[in-house]
C-alpha cells in the first residue's frame, strides 16, 4: 500500500479506496486498528469509513470487539453489496455465473453455444441468459456492477476486441463491451479465456503459486501466465498464445486454422485428435469425444492423447527454462483424460528442462476445472471496479 494512495487530499473520502482494500481480506477491525494500520489520523479514517458505509461497501461486522470497556464497532467488507455477471465462452460451450464480491457463485449456467455462431447471435443469447440467471437468484440488474467475459480467440487487452481469431469467425475487430454495455447497462471487460482461467485459478489460492501457467487444451491450446501475482498479457494482449508454435513432429506439415503449418494447435489440439480418430472410423466429433474413448480404455485414443501431451510439452519445456513456473496447471477439455496426457507431458517437460527450473515444479490438473475462466472473468471486474482509484472515484461522483 503506498503512502499517496492513503492520504490523498482531493475530496473527504479521497483515500478511501484504499481503506477498503485493506478490508477486502474478509477480516472485520475496528476503528483503532485501521488508525493503526494506514498510520492516518481517527478523523481521516472516520470520514473514509462513513464514505464506504454510504455506498454498502463496509458494513459493521455482526460481533464487536472488547477490551473490557465498551465493546467496539468493527467493520468488514460488504461482499454481497453489488454483484458481478460473468462469461466463460469457449470454443462449442458457454458457462455463466453470477457472483458476489468475493467471486462466490450464487447461481450458474453451462450449455452448449457454438461460438461460430457469430457475435450478435451468441450476445444475444447470452444477455437473456444473464437475464434468466438473475431471476433465478433474486437479483436485479440494478444490483450489478459489472460484467466479465472470456472469449476463446486472441482479444486486444484495451479495447476488448477479439483480434484475428481463428475458431471466431465473424468475431474479428467486433465491439464486444460496447454492445454488451449499451444492452446491460453496466461496465463490461473482455479478455482471453485462458487469462481468465489462469486468474480464476490464482485467485483461489489453491495452488499457492505466485509465478504459474494455466494451459488449457481443447478445442485449441493456449496459455495464460500469472507472473508475481499479476497477470501478464504483454504488450497488446497476446501473451501466451503457445497454440501457433510451430513444433517438430511427424504430423508438422498439417495446416492449421491460422493458416500456418505444423502448430502446436494442429497437431496436439482437440479438434485434431478428434478428426484423426473420426478417420479411423470412431465416432468422434470433439475433445470431448476423445477423452470418452480414453476413459472407455480405447489404445488409439489413449495413445494420441500421450502423444499430444509430449508435443505440449515440448513447447512448454521450453518455457520452464524461460520462465520458471513453480506450477503448470492444464485445464480444457483434454485434462479429462487425466494421466494419460499428464504422462506425455511430465516426460517431455522433466527431461528437456534445465534441473534447478524444474526441482521444485508441480504439473496438474486445474483446481478449479471448468469453473476456473467463469471464476477468472468474475474476478477481473471485481478487481477493476474495486481498485483503490475505481472507488474513490465512484465516491466522488
Amino acid at each position: 500500500m503506498t503512502e499517496s494512495m492513503l492520504t490523498g487530499t482531493s475530496s473527504p473520502a479521497a483515500g478511501a479506496g484504499a481503506l477498503l482494500s485493506l478490508l477486502r481480506d474478509g477480516r472485520a477491525r475496528t476503528r483503532a486498528e485501521l488508525v493503526e494500520l494506514t498510520g492516518l489520523a481517527r478523523s481521516t479514517v472516520s470520514l473514509r469509513l462513513d464514505a464506504l458505509l454510504s455506498r454498502r461497501w463496509v458494513v459493521p461486522a455482526d460481533d464487536v470487539i472488547s477490551s473490557g470497556g465498551r465493546p467496539a464497532t468493527a467493520f468488514a467488507f460488504n461482499k454481497s453489496a453489488r454483484i458481478v455477471l460473468a462469461a466463460d465462452l469457449g470454443a462449442t460451450h458457454a458457462r455463466l455465473a453470477v457472483t458476489d464480491l468475493a467471486a462466490t457463485m450464487l447461481a450458474e449456467q453451462e450449455v452448449e453455444m457454438p461460438i461460430a455462431r457469430g457475435p450478435e447471435a451468441v450476445l444475444t443469447w447470452l444477455v437473456d441468459a444473464f437475464r434468466e440467471l438473475l431471476t433465478e437468484c433474486d437479483r436485479r440488474l440494478a444490483d450489478v456492477c459489472g460484467v466479465g467475459v472470456g472469449l476463446p480467440g486472441p482479444v486486444e487487452h484495451d479495447t476488448g476486441k477479439p483480434v484475428n481469431p481463428p475458431i471466431m469467425p465473424g468475431w474479428d475487430g467486433f465491439p464486444v463491451p460496447d454492445w454488451l454495455s449499451a444492452r446491460l447497462g453496466v461496465p463490461v471487460l473482455v479478455d482471453n479465456d485462458v487469462n481468465m482461467m489462469a486468474l480464476g485459478e490464482y485467485w483461489a489460492g489453491r495452488s499457492g503459486a505466485e509465478h504459474l501457467i494455466y494451459v488449457k487444451i481443447g478445442t485449441g491450446i493456449g496459455c495464460g501466465i500469472i507472473s508475481g501475482r499479476s497477470l501478464h498479457r504483454g504488450a497488446q494482449g497476446a501473451a501466451g498464445d503457445i497454440g501457433h508454435i510451430r513444433v517438430p513432429s511427424s504430423e508438422e506439415n498439417l495446416v492449421c486454422r491460422c493458416g500456418n503449418v505444423g502448430c502446436l494447435e494442429a497437431v496436439a489440439g482437440g479438434a485434431a485428435l478428434a478428426a484423426r480418430l473420426h478417420a479411423a472410423g470412431h465416432e468422434t466429433a470433439d475433445s470431448r469425444d476423445v477423452v470418452r474413448l480414453v476413459r472407455a480404455g480405447n489404445t488409439e485414443a489413449i495413445q494420441l492423447v500421450r502423444q499430444a501431451g509430449r508435443e505440449v510439452g515440448v513447447v512448454l519445456a521450453s518455457i520452464v527454462n524461460f520462465f520458471n513456473p513453480a506450477v503448470i496447471l492444464i485445464g480444457g477439455d483434454l485434462a479429462g483424460a487425466g494421466e494419460h496426457l499428464l504422462a506425455g507431458l511430465r516426460e517431455v517437460i522433466y527431461s528437456r528442462s534445465l534441473p534447478l527450473a524444474t526441482q521444485h515444479l508441480s504439473i496438474r490438473v486445474s483446481e478449479l476445472g471448468d469453473r476456473a475462466g467463469v471464476v477468472g472473468a468474475a474476478v477481473m471486474m471485481i478487481e477493476h471496479m474495486l481498485s483503490p482509484e475505481a472507488v474513490d472515484q465512484a465516491l466522488s461522483a
